[in-house]
């Protein structure tokens, strides 16, 4: 057992109280001795430690930072070495080191998307008025921005979209901003996951199962782990978190393993900027993925689901809350789901603001207590994943596929779509288009088509280029206007679908300015655990800075190749792996020397 030195400080009160409330009522277990410490051992150090995160979030609403008393108090109440929470808590940028400046900070999002509605700009108009602004990494809100996170101390955290002072006012003295559906296509009867979006009330299982839901959850326990397996498997599902792994591949994986308990975990840590599709079938058909989950949980022999929604996401949280409290009190999870006897029941964990946390053994750290940092593999997640249990993993928008290929069947469902890349797909669409939004077609249809569907292009100008599948994808010039968007169109191509964004720029845009805040992202988002990428992207910054403002010494693209192989070689993860690649793109498309 670590050593446990603790300070001086002391906790206030209402840290106490947030802090026991977090953690269920468990009260201090080490007992002071002498000099000595006495510990309740290893197994039940494992038990709490996984509730550090929680805790921390108690005390950052409580007291709007992490004070040193109350870091002190988490650690006794948990059994964690405070050197060690130290260390959580400084990994996350929603949890503050220092006091609070004002009752509540605004996060400004100035990523990618954000930038082409002014929030730069808005940083700077929200700090004249007053406002305790800080600049933010993507918001998951693309398509209405500028969006801004609202951390208040004593209450839930708000978003606010097409932000501005007044509706930031507003937002702040109702408590409920207002949160436009953002599915152009609502109505459509070719829509399969985005069917019932904007047509059923979110916080309403009556109306979940008015509308078809856990239908497939009564199929499913009717046809049994097995076939429900194979019916996933035959579907050919691929993961469409950005890997494209075969999901009935894992299922069975992890199926097959005995003797130790299995694990289902969601990860709904969605940070890929321009990304939001997830976001909006957790705000609006939450109950989809609580049945979902519930379905692949029972499926792969896992008594415990583990729900981790990026910490930028308060409304989505809260949905999915309520939806879980509401499945349990009608006994769709717990001891005794839907009267089959068996267990399984759901975890929701709230992350804090870490774009790394989206790598999944990062996630397990996380969610175990520790610094969100991935993991080396072998071995992998299916065989040794949380608390290094055999463990399946799948993002919100492959599991909402779930439902429909267990009432369809896998045929049904590998029908639509192409060969290789089957049933339909979610695009994020935003940047310079008529009708941002997100949209769902059948995998095989051109970018063209997704744009058409948009609107078409709405800039100054022409159609300069568009960055697909997020700000670790690539950009495409015109010419790949008719590209099919599958796995195999894609790849062949030398590009990715990523996590379905397609952002469109216009040629009055400034694409060197949206490099280089690329670039930023991955600097600032690097864990900082491997060498390759922690100094690999801060020279890729400072590469692009050189070509931009005219102080480059000649040709520099073979150092960044160099750093691009390096990084793409010998990172640890896939944030390393990819970190490039738009960078790489840009400098292929000539838009750097075209924004000078």
């Amino acid at each position: 057992m670590p050593d446990l030195r603790f300070g001086t400080a002391a906790p206030t009160e209402t840290e106490r109280v947030a802090v026991d409330q977090a953690v269920a009522g468990l009260g201090p277990v080490i007992v002071e001795v002498s000099e000595r410490l006495v510990y309740g051992g290893r197994q039940r150090t494992r038990e709490r430690r996984h509730l550090l995160l929680p805790a921390l979030h108690a005390l950052q609403r409580a007291a709007g930072w992490i004070s040193p008393g109350g870091l002190d108090h988490v650690c006794r109440v948990l059994e964690v070495p405070p050197a060690e929470a130290y260390g959580v808590a400084t990994f996350y940028h929603l949890l503050a080191g220092e006091p609070p400046e004002a009752e509540m900070v605004l996060h400004v999002c100035d990523d990618v998307a954000c930038r082409l509605t002014g929030g730069a700009e808005l940083v700077n108009s929200l700090t004249a008025a007053g406002y305790t602004a800080r600049p933010s990494p993507c918001l998951g809100q693309c398509e209405r921005g500028p969006a801004v996170l609202i951390q208040r101390i004593g209450a839930t955290d708000l978003t606010v979209v097409d932000a501005n002072p007044t509706a930031i006012n507003q937002a702040v003295a109702t408590g409920s901003p207002a949160t436009p559906t953002a599915v152009p296509q609502t109505g459509s009867d070719r829509l399969r996951l985005l069917a019932r979006v904007g047509v059923v009330d979110p916080t309403s299982l009556d109306d979940y199962r008015a509308h078809g839901g856990y239908r497939a959850l009564e199929a499913a326990l009717r046809m049994g782990d097995d076939r429900v397996i194979a019916e996933v498997t035959a579907s050919g599902l691929l993961g469409r978190g950005g890997a494209a792994f075969p999901a009935g591949v894992k299922w069975r994986a992890v199926a097959d393993q005995d003797g130790r308990p299995h694990h289902l975990v969601c990860n709904a840590d969605e940070s890929e900027p321009g990304t939001f599709k997830d976001r909006v079938l957790m705000e609006d058909d939450p109950f989809a993925i609580i049945e979902a989950m519930t379905i692949a949980g029972l499926a792969v022999g896992a008594e415990t689901g583990w729900l981790y929604v990026r910490g930028e996401y308060p409304v989505a949280t809260e949905r999915l809350s309520t939806a879980i409290d509401a499945a349990q009190r009608a006994g769709l999870l717990g001891d005794d789901v839907a009267g089959s006897s068996r267990t399984f029941d759901i975890e929701l964990r709230s992350g804090a603001g870490a774009y790394i946390c989206g790598e999944e053994t990062a996630l397990f750290n996380s969610i175990e207590g520790y610094r969100g940092e991935p993991r080396n593999k072998p071995p992998f997640p299916t065989t040794h994943g949380l608390f290094d249990e055999p463990t399946v993993v799948n993002n919100v928008e492959t599991l909402a596929n779930v439902p429909r290929i267990v009432l369809d069947g896998g045929a049904a469902f590998a029908a639509e779509g192409t060969e290789k890349s089957s049933g339909t797909r979610l695009f994020c669409v935003s940047g310079r288009v008529a009708t941002p939004g997100l949209y769902e077609f059948e995998f095989g249809v051109t970018l063209g088509e997704v744009l058409e569907a948009a609107g078409g292009f709405s800039g100054t100008g022409g159609l300069a280029a568009v960055l697909l599948g997020g700000a670790a994808g690539s950009f495409v010039g015109p010419d790949s206007i008719d590209l099919p968007l599958t796995f195999e169109a894609t790849r062949e191509a030398g590009v990715s679908l990523g996590s379905g964004v397609v952002m469109a720029f216009g040629d009055h845009d400034d694409l060197a300015d949206t490099v280089r805040r690329i670039a930023a992202f991955f600097r600032d988002e690097s864990c900082g655990q491997c060498v390759p990428c922690r100094v690999g992207t801060v020279r890729q910054e400072e590469l692009l800075i050189r070509l931009s403002d005219g102080t480059s010494s000649g040709d520099e693209r073979p150092l960044f190749d160099d750093l691009a192989a390096v990084m793409g070689d010998a990172s640890i993860c896939g944030l390393g792996h990819t970190a490039s690649s738009a960078v790489r793109s840009a400098l292929d498309l000539g838009l750097l020397e075209g924004n000078r």
